[in-house]
């Protein structure tokens, strides 16, 4: 019976030893296929992630300025900063993801064209999802426009501001954004940026330097002989709230600008990153306590919460690379900042109603600067070139348009509307119907 059977089982043994390498690298197949799907998932989810965090800075920039503003105005500040969220969503599929990522190629501006949705149910090629990557991008968009609400508050009408958000957030962040995030010709000459120090908040920086320069100072706001008037905001409680929110939101923004988190590697620096970030807003914070302590002998808390803000904006050129330490110092100068360039631009009646000049211009020229201590691919020439290169567009495309709308429809509301408050006189829907001032 044995002797019968042999050549079949020699047969099956053959057979068996033929076809080894095949289930071998059908496995192999199926590992790396895992892997990859694995990546592409774990990759999305920190888009999105980081995302959402980064949509609940926009709560954060709402409360921050609610509490800065005096009472009269607060309602003004909420509608404005739904709006420009909206305004921003809409704009950025419009114009702006394709501006800024689409057939740059080296060079200074992407296409002109709407965003192009794939179609339902369309496995994505690459690493991550496309509508992740477009959400996360977006979000970075809106958050550049929130920087400038702040500054002009108060004394702004409603419409000419909108339409100042809308071309912000579809033209100009986009064509700046472009020039080192969609490979353009600051990518190509070795510009760094992790995150958007300069990309994100210089440029919002100098649009909100701009409007308050063109729109002028609030009533009262300077007296004679240099005299500087205080006009204290409506809640310290909500402006702290607002801090947080911001601070909790930046490690989306800082953490999620890694692009990655499908391995061990990425998921590390991941985590680096949140360490460094957060320790940059404390540092930022305890320097301008010992700072005002130390000129003043008392401590203003909307410069601590700025300081912050500081801290954050500060790190956000260079998360990664810097130690414990540097993020702490670097935080730190941010803080100083702070402290010090408030009252610089009271001495040249510049009226920054929340401080965002200070906060995202200022600090985060020091940050982009900052990167040529921990990075060792940094140079300073380089990074002094896109300051400038930033600056320049930044300012001359918002100077422009502030003053185009200043001369047509009119930026700034009455003296009498201003001394009724936005809330009565612009939207007709008090914030604290019982209590203004």
């Amino acid at each position: 019976m044995l002797k019968a059977n042999k050549p079949i089982l020699l047969g099956l043994v053959g057979a068996t030893l033929a076809l080894a390498p095949l289930a071998a690298t059908a496995q192999e197949v199926t590992l790396e296929s895992l892997k990859a799907e694995t990546a592409f998932v774990f990759n999305t989810m920190l888009f999105l992630m980081g995302g959402f965090l980064v949509m609940f800075m926009a709560a954060g920039f709402a409360m921050l300025e609610a509490g800065l503003v005096r009472s009269k105005n607060v309602s003004m500040q909420c509608l404005k900063n739904i709006a420009l969220y909206s305004i921003a969503g809409i704009m950025f599929w419009a114009l702006g993801y394709s501006l800024m990522y689409a057939d740059v190629n080296g060079g200074f501006i992407g296409s002109w064209m709407p965003y192009s949705w794939p179609e339902a149910g369309t496995v994505n090629d690459g690493s991550y999802s496309v509508g992740s990557d477009w959400f996360f991008q977006m979000v970075f968009c809106a958050a550049t426009a929130s920087i400038v609400s702040g500054a002009v508050a108060e004394r702004i009408k409603l419409w000419p501001f909108l339409i100042f958000v809308a071309v912000l957030t579809g033209v100009i962040y986009p064509i700046s954004g472009s020039w080192k995030w969609g490979a353009g010709w600051l990518d190509n000459l070795g510009f760094l940026d992790f995150a958007g120090s300069t990309i994100v908040h210089s440029v919002g920086g100098w649009a909100a330097l701009t409007g308050a320069v063109i729109l002028g100072a609030r009533k009262g706001k300077y007296g004679d002989g240099g005299r500087i008037n205080p006009m204290p905001g409506s809640s310290i409680p909500l402006a702290t709230l607002g801090t947080f929110i911001l601070w909790l939101g930046w490690f989306g923004f800082n953490g999620g600008s890694q692009l990655a988190f499908g391995d061990n590697a990425n998921a590390s620096d991941v985590s680096r990153i949140f360490v460094n970030t957060n320790l940059a807003a404390a540092g930022g914070v305890m320097v301008s306590i010992f700072i005002m302590a130390l000129m003043y002998k008392k401590v203003d808390v909307t410069m601590a919460l700025n300081s912050a803000l500081a801290g954050l904006v500060a790190i956000t050129a260079e998360p990664l690379m810097p130690g414990p330490l540097a993020s702490i110092l670097i935080g730190g100068v941010g803080g100083a900042i702070v402290v010090l360039a408030v009252p610089m631009l009271d001495r040249f009646k510049i009226d920054d109603v929340v401080g965002a000049i200070p906060v995202h211009l200022f600090a985060g020229i020091w940050g982009t600067l900052a990167v040529v201590i921990s990075n060792p691919e940094g140079d300073l020439i380089i990074q002094l070139t896109g300051v400038a290169a930033y600056g320049l567009f930044a300012a001359v495309a918002s100077a422009t348009l502030w003053l185009f709308l200043k001369v047509t429809i009119g930026i700034r509301v009455s003296d009498e509307n201003e001394y009724e408050g936005l809330d009565k006189a612009e939207i007709g829907v008090e914030a604290y119907p019982e209590f203004t001032r």
